[in-house]
């Protein structure tokens, strides 16, 4: 169990106040341990939003717990600035961007709502202890070339899973050329990467920052800050103040010599040029020079979100755009990363500079990032962005093609009206327009396959079933997303149904998706086994990273709701995973029958074009039986063959969370027990 030093919700904390009820909580464990910060539908501004933040702010009132309203930031950056994410602490959200925290040196993982509410409750909750992985950055990058360039550099040439799940410690002579806004841009992205948390050293670049911060935090309790000297000092700000930052400096943590990696992990920066990443994949990442070239004509741009909205971004967008217009045809969105934020930029005369060039601005937020208010990417739209992530129809409709880039890059296409760099980006400074050198030091250490490994018999709990079964819908895609499973713009209806997120299920993968299973579960209700201890539905099986994104946590009920108990894949990313567990969702990996269905039915005997046939989910009449305790799966195939495939076993702690109905009836049946022993 882990009690973080601060938990945040946003726009979600409205559920989660639902749920903590629900569970019979009626005291904070820890007031001062939460944050709430709105960020997310701050353009929404109709009666049912608003009295939404009346009632999230009205609940931290009375608990007296911090609150940031909508316009103050988005709630990661406000995190970093008021100090709640601080150096060798761990703090958690409610969002899977939390990584950014390590760009400061604090622990940041993110957890999902249902965490959110015990740890309200509780001050605490569960997380297993992931892989160490060593990523070593050499050298130094060119002029131009950024730290956003530096991630989806990472994220599109390690795009094998090689850091999947895993913890990331960064290290290197590369880093102490990184300023801070550069480290929390990587560490922001390691979340994309498929890592659970991305942390950087604290060094005299971290320690100059902070006492600049600490400066800053002085100054603004000042209305004219001129006549400081003759002022008293103000209070001491509860989390940045100069006894924290002198503790730090005495006591500073450095990883031991002979520390012990899964893996480790080298790119070379001096070999980086500036990268674009997709489209529609973060996972693809290629040479700005390549896509210059192909002139790829833009409609939409944006400078926005946690990823590249801070003060040194807009100037760098803001030092491109400077004496000229948005190109026509062109339409160039711009929302700092908070209020802070869009102070500094307009007092250094950089924010005007956008807003006369023809951008647009937008509140402070996230916005189009998560694909809520104006500025959607429309049907056959292509859009550059200086956020997080471009998966298919998370930015707009599904039919868009989204790109990631620096916020040079963007600025510099915004005027162009394609893809390109900017004027002052000379070549001559660059290395080759070829892929970084990059390499494996060491490889991760495969764990043994269910096959090859002794697992030690599970009890099988009174009331689990025994056998999940059902027929087999195979979905042949790797790195299914959250905005694939459920899409973004159902997130935040915090009153949608479970019938209605039944019916949206898969819908920006596969728009029939829902309908399918629907008719098969209509079926099966007719012929369904009456055997007390088998649990019937539908089984989907999918490859690798499955569920990877947001911390969305209807990505699992949704799947749930419609009829699909237990999902099989090559591997999950582990924030699904952990929703899943909390909803009462099995999940079980089996790479050899994921490998089968490949070869037999997916397009080119490769996932991620559908099968065979175009169908985006292959339904060929397989039956499965999933003896999830004796760790056993048994697929009927249309032949009449019956294969074996061995998978983990469920263990005793996710069957009693799945027989409670998830986290949330765990933790009711908790205080229930503590309150009848008292």
């Amino acid at each position: 169990m882990i009690r973080p030093e601060h938990v945040m919700t946003h726009d979600n904390t409205g559920p989660v106040i639902s749920k903590f009820k629900s569970i019979g909580a009626t005291r904070i464990h820890n007031p001062k341990q939460l944050v709430f910060t709105l960020d997310h539908d701050v353009q929404n501004k109709s009666p049912k939003n608003l009295a939404k933040y009346a009632s999230i702010e009205a609940f931290a009132r009375q608990h007296g717990i911090d609150f940031y309203p909508a316009g103050r930031g988005i709630g990661h950056q406000v995190l970093v600035e008021e100090g709640y994410a601080f150096p060798h602490t761990l703090t958690v959200a409610s969002d899977s961007h939390s990584n950014m925290y390590g760009g400061i040196g604090c622990v940041g993982t993110p957890i999902v709502r249902t965490d959110a509410a015990a740890l309200w409750a509780t001050g605490k909750t569960w997380w297993q202890v992931p892989r160490m992985i060593k990523v070593e950055l050499k050298g130094k990058l060119a002029p131009g070339v950024t730290g956003k360039d530096v991630i989806v550099a990472l994220c599109g040439y390690f795009n094998k899973d090689e850091v999947l799940n895993g913890a990331i410690e960064f290290v290197g002579d590369g880093i102490a050329a990184l300023s801070v806004d550069e480290r929390l841009t990587i560490a922001n992205m390691t979340t994309e990467w498929g890592a659970l948390a991305g942390v950087f050293p604290v060094d005299d670049v971290t320690l100059d920052w902070y006492e600049r911060a600490l400066k800053r935090l002085e100054f603004r309790t000042f209305s004219t800050p001129a006549l400081s000297a003759s002022i008293p000092p103000p209070p001491e700000h509860p989390r940045i103040n100069r006894r924290r930052l002198d503790t730090l400096r005495a006591n500073n943590l450095r990883s031991d010599p002979d520390a012990a990696y899964a893996s480790h992990l080298v790119l070379d920066l001096s070999t980086l040029v500036p990268h674009v990443s997709g489209p529609n994949s973060v996972k693809v990442s290629n040479p700005l020079p390549l896509l210059e070239s192909k002139h790829i004509p833009i409609q939409k741009a944006y400078l926005l979100s946690c990823t590249n909205a801070r003060a040194s971004d807009i100037a760098a967008a803001a030092e491109v755009i400077k004496g000229h217009k948005v190109a026509p045809g062109v339409e160039f969105y711009v929302a700092a990363a908070s209020s802070e934020v869009q102070q500094d930029a307009e007092k250094r005369g950089d924010w005007d500079t956008l807003i006369a060039a023809g951008a647009k601005p937008l509140p402070s937020g996230c916005g189009p990032c998560i694909g809520l208010g104006v500025g959607l990417l429309q049907e056959g739209e292509t859009g550059i962005s200086a956020t997080n992530r471009n998966y298919k129809g998370r930015m707009g409709h599904p039919n868009a093609q989204a790109y990631l880039a620096s916020p040079a890059v963007v600025a510099a296409s915004a005027i162009k009206g394609y893809i390109a760099g900017p004027d002052s980006l000379n070549p001559a400074s660059l290395p080759l327009a070829d892929a970084p050198k990059f390499s494996i030091v060491t490889p991760a250490q495969d764990a043994p396959s269910p096959a090859s490994s002794t697992e030690a018999e599970e009890p099988v709990l009174p009331g689990f079933p025994s056998t999940f079964a059902g027929p087999l819908l195979f979905a042949p895609q790797d790195n299914l997303n959250t905005d694939a499973l459920y899409p973004g713009k159902y997130t935040y209806q915090d009153d949608i149904t479970l019938a209605r997120q039944a019916e949206v299920v898969m819908e920006n993968y596969d728009p029939s998706f829902a309908a399918l299973v629907a008719s098969i579960r209509r079926e099966q209700e007719q012929t369904a086994s009456t055997t007390p201890d088998v649990k019937q539905g539908v089984i989907l099986v999918s490859g690798y990273n499955f569920g990877t994104g947001s911390s969305r946590e209807q990505a699992a009920t949704a799947l749930k709701a419609a009829g699909v108990p237990l999902v099989i894949a090559g591997s999950f990313g582990d924030i699904f995973k952990r929703n899943a567990i909390n909803n009462g969702l099995v999940c079980v990996e089996s790479p050899e029958l994921v490998a089968d269905l490949t070869r037999e039915y997916a397009k080119d005997g490769k996932r991620g074009a559908g099968g065979k046939d175009g169908e985006l989910t292959v339904n060929k009449g397989h039956h499965v039986d999933v003896m999830v305790v004796e760790g056993r799966v048994e697929v009927r195939w249309p032949t009449g063959e019956t294969r074996t495939y061995k998978i983990g076993r469920v263990g005793a702690s996710v069957q009693e969370l799945w027989l409670c109905g998830g986290l949330e009836g765990y933790v009711l049946k908790s205080i229930k027990d503590s309150a009848a022993a008292s």
